[in-house]
């Protein structure tokens, strides 16, 4: 069995501004260092299709949907950019490659549930997890996790999922689409205060959110999975796991301000393949969120798949 790697061409095209942290170089670091570490030959290379806005609409309101597809600036356009907030616009290639982002994890999912691979990887971009069921913000468009999640459910027929969110940021979009969803176990920490200050006031039953203060190392994050993730995530049983991996709380990322480093990922995907083993039938399927270093970007993304695919 393999490990599937889901990207597409179009992922690159979106843009916000070269100024932007979220920008198309993200993947393209992916890219070299996979080259650079040999592991490249070694994942099982698959294009990105589109999601329908079928898929996009068991997450999305139609309003939602509408506000990206129709606001798309034309190619032809004076205007390079459309303002969805104050750091999030669309270009015209932004609904394109938002299709194609939401398309990878749908995709990936039925590529692990027909048991073509063994879990997959998707490099994507706009990212997902802060876009909530009827608002795009913080760079992103759709809940790519949360439209595959929700395809696992409600048209694979699956019964008990987990969402695990490594991202610095609190995963606010992807709570709020499984708030009280005894389907849905979501386990996450993020730093905190910090955007977009969600997380911590009276989260749901099915959340296992873990505030963590700025300037926190690997150590500190550690001893939280092991006494409080886990538990939780054995105790749920799930039949798949989706993972919003976001590598900005890395030490080396000025996005965020907290400590991690490449092992601190590998131990983190290590723990969450030891639950997808025993409950799981070994399935997972990660979407990449944030990281914005682009070489800690691209060694830590290598990290994860290294164990991802048994390379390590």
């Amino acid at each position: 069995m393999t490990t599937a790697y889901f990207t597409h061409a179009d992922c690159k095209r979106h843009e916000m501004g070269s100024w932007h942290p979220e920008s198309p170089e993200r993947l393209q670091a992916i890219d070299d260092q996979l080259i650079a570490s040999r592991i490249s030959s070694l994942l099982d290379h698959r294009e990105a299709p589109q999601a329908t806005e079928a898929h996009l609409a068991r997450v999305h309101t139609a309003d939602a949907i509408y506000r990206i597809r129709e606001n798309c600036p034309s190619e032809r356009s004076d205007y390079s950019h459309f303002p969805l907030d104050a750091d999030t616009s669309l270009n015209a290639y932004t609904w394109r490659a938002s299709l194609r982002a939401a398309g990878a994890a749908v995709a990936a999912t039925d590529a692990v549930l027909d048991g073509e691979v063994e879990n997959a990887f998707c490099a994507i971009r706009p990212p997902g997890h802060h876009a909530t069921p009827s608002e795009a913000m913080g760079f992103c468009m759709f809940n790519n996790i949360a439209v595959a999640a929700k395809h696992a459910l409600e048209v694979r027929g699956l019964k008990r999922i987990a969402i695990v969110d490594f991202d610095v940021h609190h995963g606010n979009g992807t709570e709020e689409a499984f708030r009280d969803d005894e389907r849905v176990l979501m386990v996450s920490f993020f730093q905190h205060p910090y955007y977009p200050y969600t997380g911590t006031e009276h989260p749901a039953s099915n959340m296992v959110n873990i505030p963590v203060p700025a300037h926190s190392y690997g150590d500190v994050v550690r001893q939280l999975i092991t006494e409080q993730w886990l538990p939780a995530l054995r105790k749920f049983e799930p039949e798949m796991i989706f993972i919003s991996a976001g590598f900005d709380a890395h030490r080396e990322d000025d996005m965020g301000q907290m400590g991690l480093v490449e092992a601190d990922y590998a131990w983190i995907t290590k723990e969450i393949m030891k639950i997808a083993q025993q409950f799981s039938n070994k399935r997972i399927v990660s979407c990449l969120e944030g990281g914005y270093n682009l070489s800690a970007l691209g060694r830590s993304v290598v990290a994860h798949l290294k164990v991802l695919a048994d390379l390590d």
